[in-house]
C-alpha cells in the first residue's frame, strides 16, 4: 500500500479539476495523496458527525474545519517562539546574576517569562481568530452577492420560461453554504408555485373569455336572423341588442388578448380599410360621435384585420370617453410609403404628463405586459399594447388640433395589401329573389333620413349613389346598367311618416353604414362583428 500523508489538506476551489489522484502530493511532506484519504482525522470526525445527522459534508464545511485548526496551530508556533526567546533571556539573566540574588531573580524572571508567553499565545490566537472570522464574513458576503445578483435572477428567469424547480436546480450553480442553498431552494419552489398558479388563472380566464366570445357570436347570429324575420316595430330593439352584444364581444376579446388567447376570428381574405374603420366604430358605445374621413382603397391582410379593428375600437372608445358628450371624434386615414397611418383626434381636456407617460408605456412595443398595473375599468391601452407588440403596430400620442389628444397608429407595410381583383362571371346568373317586404318598407322609411344625420358616419370621397348588395360582385364605379343585373324597384315618391322611435334612428344608421358596402369588404352592420 502506498504511503499516504495524514496531514493532507482538503481540496479547495483552486485545485485543478480532473487531476489524477496519483499526481496529487502534499505541499509539506511531498507524499502522494490517495483519493480515498485526503481528509485529516479531525475532518473525518466531522464527516462522521455530519453523516450521523443525515447531512452530507460539503466543501465549505471541510474548509471551515481546517480554518478552525489553523489559528490554534499558528498560536502554538508563536508560543513556542516566545518560550524559546524568553527562556533564553531568563537563563542568561539568571546565570549572570550573583549567587545571593540568583533565586529571587530566577523566580521573578520565570514568572515574567511565563506571563509573556501566555500573553503572546493569547494575542496570536485572538489575532488569527479575528482574521479568520473576517475572511469568513467576506466570503459569505461575496457568496450572498452572487446569490442575489446572479443565481436568483437566473432561477427566476428560467422559471418564467416554463422550467420546473427541479430542472432549475440542475442548471444553475448552487452556493457552497448550506444555509444559502436552503434559501435558494425555498425561494425557487415558492416562485415556481406562484408561476403555476398564475398560469392556471390565466388559462381559466382565457377559457371563460372564449366561452363568452362563442356566446356573443351565437347571439349576434340569432339577432341578425331576427332582424330579417321580424317587422319594423321591433327592429329598433333588435338593433340595440345587436349593438350591446357587439360591445360584450369586444370586452371578451380584450380579456382574451390580455390572457394570451386568440382574439376573434381570422379572416381568409383582406378587409378594406373602410370596413375596418366601420367595424371598429360599431363596437363602441358612443359611435354616433365618430366621424370617419377616409378615401383609402388599401386593405389589411386577413390574419391581422380583426386585431387592427380591435385596437382602433379601443382607441376610439377612449377618445369618446375622455371628451365631452357634445364633442366629435374624427378619424383620418393616410397612405404613406411606410404603411397606413390612422389618426384619431378628440376635443377633450388633454392628458397630464404623468398620464401621458403611463399611456406611452402601455402601448410601447418594448415593454412587456404587467397585469399588476392594470385597473379594473381601464384595459383599453393595455390591450392596444398587446396587439401592437403582436403585429408591430406603432402608437404615438400628441396634442390634437381640436384641443384634446391625438393618437397616431401606423400600420406597417407587411399588414397592408390591396383588395383582391374580381372579374365578372360569364356564367348565367340566377334570378334575383324577390326583396323582403319588411326590408322594402325599412328602406323606404329610412330613405328620407338627412345625409348629415348624427347617427351616420361621414366619409370623405364616398359616392352619393353606391350600388346595393347584389350578385354578381363588381368593382367600385361600375354602374347598374353595366352590371347586367335588374335594377331595383323605384322608391315610393310619397314622403314617409316621420318616426322618432329607436327603430327609425337605428335604421338610419344601418342604411348609412350599408349603403356603400360590398360583399368583399367585411362586416357593415352597426355592430360590425366579424364573428357573426
Amino acid at each position: 500500500m502506498p504511503t499516504v500523508c495524514p496531514s493532507a489538506r482538503f481540496p479547495e476551489r483552486g485545485d485543478t479539476p480532473g487531476a489524477s489522484p496519483s499526481r496529487r502530493v502534499c505541499e509539506r511532506t511531498k507524499l502522494p495523496i490517495s483519493s480515498t484519504a485526503r481528509v485529516s482525522p479531525l475532518l473525518a470526525g466531522a464527516s462522521r458527525h455530519h453523516r450521523s445527522l443525515g447531512a452530507p459534508i460539503s466543501l465549505s464545511t471541510a474548509n471551515r474545519v481546517n480554518d478552525e485548526r489553523s489559528p490554534l496551530n499558528r498560536a502554538l508556533l508563536v508560543l513556542l517562539a516566545t518560550v524559546l526567546v524568553t527562556g533564553g533571556a531568563w537563563l542568561w539573566i539568571t546565570l549572570e546574576t550573583s549567587a545571593a540574588d540568583r533565586v529571587p531573580v530566577a523566580v521573578a524572571g520565570g514568572v515574567t517569562a511565563a506571563l509573556l508567553c501566555a500573553a503572546a499565545f493569547l494575542a496570536a490566537l485572538r489575532h488569527h481568530q479575528i482574521r479568520t472570522a473576517t475572511d469568513e464574513v467576506a466570503e459569505l458576503r461575496a457568496e450572498l452577492d452572487r446569490l442575489a445578483d446572479d443565481t436568483l435572477p437566473a432561477a427566476a428567469r428560467r422559471l418564467r420560461e416554463g422550467a420546473s424547480a427541479d430542472t432549475v436546480f440542475t442548471e444553475i450553480p448552487l452556493p457552497g453554504n448550506e444555509t444559502h442553498e436552503r434559501i435558494l431552494r425555498t425561494l425557487t419552489k415558492e416562485i415556481s408555485v406562484g408561476h403555476r398558479q398564475r398560469a392556471a388563472a390565466m388559462a381559466a380566464c382565457a377559457n371563460a373569455a372564449g366561452r363568452v366570445q362563442a356566446l356573443a357570436t351565437s347571439m349576434l347570429a340569432d339577432l341578425r336572423e331576427m332582424e330579417n324575420r321580424h317587422s319594423e316595430e321591433v327592429l329598433g330593439d333588435l338593433l340595440k341588442l345587436d349593438h350591446s352584444t357587439a360591445q360584450a364581444g369586444r370586452l371578451a376579446d380584450s380579456i382574451a388578448v390580455l390572457t394570451g388567447a386568440r382574439s376573434g376570428r381570422r379572416w381568409t381574405k383582406p378587409i378594406v380599410m373602410e370596413s375596418i374603420l366601420r367595424g371598429a366604430m360599431g363596437r363602441i358605445r358612443a359611435y354616433q360621435r365618430v366621424r370617419i374621413h377616409s378615401a383609402s382603397t388599401s386593405a389589411i391582410v386577413g390574419y391581422a384585420a380583426e386585431d387592427v379593428m380591435h385596437a382602433l375600437a379601443e382607441l376610439m372608445d377612449n377618445a369618446t370617453k375622455f371628451s365631452a358628450p357634445s364633442e366629435e371624434v374624427h378619424v383620418y386615414v393616410e397612405e404613406l410609403h411606410t404603411g397606413l397611418v390612422v389618426t384619431i383626434e378628440d376635443g377633450g381636456l388633454g392628458m397630464k404628463p404623468q398620464a401621458l407617460e403611463r399611456a406611452k408605456t402601455a402601448v410601447s412595443t418594448s415593454e412587456t405586459l404587467d397585469l399588476t398595473k392594470l385597473s379594473g375599468t381601464r384595459l383599453g391601452l393595455a390591450v392596444v399594447g398587446c396587439l401592437a407588440r403582436k403585429h408591430d403596430l406603432h402608437v404615438f400620442f400628441r396634442p390634437s388640433s381640436r384641443g384634446g389628444t391625438g393618437v397616431v397608429v401606423r400600420v406597417p407595410n407587411q399588414l397592408v395589401t390591396q383588395q383582391r381583383q374580381e372579374f365578372p362571371d360569364t356564367a348565367p346568373q340566377p334570378a334575383v329573389p324577390a326583396a323582403n317586404p319588411v326590408r322594402q318598407a325599412f328602406a323606404s322609411a329610412t330613405h328620407a333620413a338627412p345625409a348629415q344625420d348624427t347617427m351616420t358616419a361621414v366619409l370623405d370621397g364616398e359616392q352619393s349613389q353606391a350600388p346595393q348588395r347584389s350578385l354578381p360582385k363588381r368593382r367600385r364605379g361600375q354602374t347598374l346598367a353595366n352590371s347586367g343585373q335588374p335594377t331595383p324597384a323605384p322608391r315610393p315618391q310619397h314622403p314617409p311618416k316621420p318616426r322618432t322611435d329607436a327603430g327609425a334612428r337605428f335604421g338610419a344608421f344601418r342604411q348609412g353604414t350599408s349603403r356603400n358596402h360590398r360583399p368583399d369588404q367585411g362586416p357593415a352592420s352597426p355592430s360590425a362583428n366579424p364573428d357573426s
